[in-house]
């Protein structure tokens, strides 16, 4: 997914999986805390069900159209937050743990800073 997308763009999209069944309409989108980049799409299954999350990366928008790379059926059992929440570093983690993505390491602890700023232990 380009990071260059407008987040409110995908909302209302369609959503298709991996085998072009049609999944939904992209209901939220959620930003990377850090970054703030679009990172997880929550999507609205059908009138009557919960929204779904799954990963913009390595998603694709084609058209007017997110096509997620993965199966619907996975795509339904995905862990259910609810939607309109901050989802918590954990919760992101068993987002990309179902979807067998990986995660990437957390940034190095910069032990420079903490001698600057006189925080290093004796």
């Amino acid at each position: 997914m380009h990071s260059d997308i407008d987040p409110r763009s995908l909302i209302g999209r369609k959503a298709f999986d991996r085998r072009g069944t049609r999944i939904g309409t992209v209901d939220e989108v959620y930003l990377d805390d850090a970054t703030g980049i679009p990172e997880w799409a929550a999507v609205r299954m059908g009138l009557f069900s919960r929204d779904a999350f799954v990963p913009l990366e390595p998603s694709e928008l084609a058209g007017d159209a997110l096509h997620v790379p993965f199966d619907r059926s996975l795509i339904k059992d995905a862990p259910d937050f609810g939607v309109g929440r901050h989802l918590s570093p954990e919760q992101e983690l068993q987002l990309y743990h179902h979807y067998g993505l990986d995660v990437a390491p957390p940034p190095p602890l910069d032990l420079e800073a903490d001698r600057l700023a006189g925080t290093e232990e004796v």
